[in-house]
């Protein structure tokens, strides 16, 4: 008897890990990717002997990664992926040239919040912590690693007896608040929201889980880049079987009369036939121009979205010794240059940004005593609006301009843009080319409450047999190690070794009682009168 089979479709991360686990498990699996080579937005960017990570540079939550391996049978360490750890995390620049340097190490941070916050002041620290970490620790056992293949989902009792310790109806900034003074302690504890995407005047408060993982576990970087984490995912694959075709175009998903998934087809028009089909592809551009044309599908584009980014790619003939590894860069205007971004679709006036040096942390990224430098300037997505035009060319050089005086300003760095010896750009219009990026999007659908959970496009598709998403804007969401979560919730799924029952034996009567307190709750926050026919999922409208 022939082992069942799979297609993936896109060598992302998700795609990847899922093609890997299928696997182990005795499938037939073949990865078919557009661009020729595998990674997706972990991908490479070369200038002769500089190296750029196009996309993240920044890996959290280590033991996602860990246990990914593990439960592949191996470890990151047999596989030659050698994670070196960033001291400090980051350095935060402010427009008074003042500076903080965040770290793992208390002893750092103590003096530094002092200064800030007085004496007493480590106490607000430890207080954010006991609450970031409680809002990570709920997000891994009852958010992350959990299917939410319908509305009732959402009433597992450990999910729905923790939802207010998670904070989802208020917004980071506002949690952070309550444990700072200083409005640059909030600016710090707050900015990485954008992981995401996202305003963190919006983002619910659960995602301070970002900045506790930060603190608590450290950030890490693989030497070599971001995309030898994933080379090494499909190395494993690979021994166990799975064949990668890259530069392989999918133009459609093969369906049977019965409706069921049942191949690709190839741009060259071959055809490709499987039990089973998992799209790592970007999941609105799937449901747009993969598949047939649905009202859904259309809704789909008008979802609220992640932002974009343009993204500097500098090779320089000098080490810029005043900049770390991480550095970011926060606008003085700090709430209304998220405004222009995530309102306004624009780049802001005064933008803040993100700048890495791999070569400061890993010497094989840029010749000795040079540097290479990537710098990721947030900006809004694309929209189609002649009241608002976007002019990306005149927008990429006042963002160039931005942030060379900004940096020189800052650090005291002088000479900077006669060091750069080559140039390389991404924009919104480049990402959504380069990797069929619904709008530009870098990060998917947006992390707002009624855009995850059940509210979020799901993992399985809730109409088409034996077709299945991974990735970005699906369940759980953005990010390499949350895309490595969708891959094993996925598998999980596909092989059956999770409930198909949704919520469980509990749930009607948990809705029963429930249901009252949290249409009540909804209320308080402001949520009593959304239109709720655009936020509920698609199985909730049949």
């Amino acid at each position: 008897m022939a082992p069942p089979s799979a297609i993936v479709v896109g060598a992302g991360a998700g795609g990847i890990a899922t093609a890997a686990r299928l696997a182990k498990a005795g499938y037939k699996v073949t990865v078919v990717e557009k661009n020729e080579f595998l990674g997706g937005r972990c991908s490479l960017v070369h200038h002769e002997d500089y190296r750029f990570d196009q996309g993240p540079s920044l890996l959290l939550m280590p033991e996602v990664f860990h246990q990914t391996f593990h439960e592949l049978g191996t470890t990151p360490e047999k596989e030659n992926v050698r994670l070196l750890t960033c001291e400090p995390n980051y350095r935060i620049w402010f427009s008074d040239n003042d500076h903080l340097e965040m770290s793992t190490d208390i002893s750092k941070m103590k003096p530094q919040i002092e200064r800030l916050e007085g004496r007493g002041g480590l106490e607000g620290l430890f207080g954010f912590l006991r609450e970031s970490g409680q809002h990570y620790d709920l997000s891994m056992e009852h958010v992350l690693c959990k299917d939410f293949p319908n509305i009732w989902a959402m009433l597992r009792p450990g999910l729905l007896f923790s939802l207010l310790s998670l904070h989802p109806f208020e917004s980071m900034y506002g949690r952070v608040k309550r444990y700072f003074k200083s409005d640059k302690l909030r600016r710090a504890f707050t900015f990485a929201s954008m992981y995401l995407g996202m305003n963190p005047f919006e983002a619910p408060g659960t995602y301070s889980l970002l900045q506790y993982t930060e603190l608590a576990h450290g950030i890490l970087y693989p030497e070599g880049g971001f995309v030898k984490v994933l080379e090494a995912l499909a190395r494993v694959g690979g021994r166990f079987g799975v064949t990668y075709r890259m530069g392989t175009a999918v133009t459609s998903i093969i369906q049977s009369p019965d409706g069921t998934a049942r191949g690709v087809r190839l741009s060259s028009g071959e055809e490709l036939i499987a039990d089973t089909v998992i799209i790592n592809a970007d999941l609105v551009y799937a449901f747009n121009n993969l598949l047939p044309s649905t009202n859904y599908a259309q809704s789909l584009t008008k979802r609220p979205a992640s932002c974009s980014s343009i993204s500097f790619f500098w090779s320089f003939d000098r080490v810029i010794k005043e900049l770390s590894v991480h550095n970011v860069f926060l606008a003085e205007e700090y709430k209304e240059s998220f405004d222009s971004i995530f309102h306004h679709h624009q780049l802001p006036t005064e933008p803040s940004f993100y700048v890495n040096v791999p070569s400061r942390i890993d010497p094989t990224a840029a010749p000795n005593g040079k540097d290479a430098v990537v710098v990721l300037v947030p900006v809004g997505h694309i929209v189609d609006d002649p009241s608002n035009p976007q002019d990306w060319d005149a927008l990429v050089n006042r963002a160039r301009e931005a942030v060379l005086q900004t940096i020189e300003s800052r650090t005291g760095a002088r000479g900077i843009r006669e060091s750069i010896t080559r140039e390389s750009v991404e924009t919104p219009t480049s990402w959504k080319m380069k990797f069929n990026l619904d709008r530009g999007a870098i990060l998917g659908l947006s992390h707002s409450f009624f855009n995850v959970l059940s509210f979020r496009p799901k993992i399985k598709h809730p109409t088409i047999a034996d077709l299945y998403f991974v990735g970005a804007s699906t369940h759980p969401g953005a990010g390499v190690p949350v895309a490595l979560m969708s891959a094993k919730v996925a598998s999980e799924i596909i092989l059956g070794s999770s409930s198909k029952k949704g919520a469980g034996r509990y749930t009607w009567i948990v809705w029963w009682f429930v249901l009252p307190l949290v249409l009540a709750i909804l209320s308080f926050f402001g949520y009593g009168s959304l239109d709720w026919t655009r936020i509920l999922p698609l199985e909730a409208k049949i």
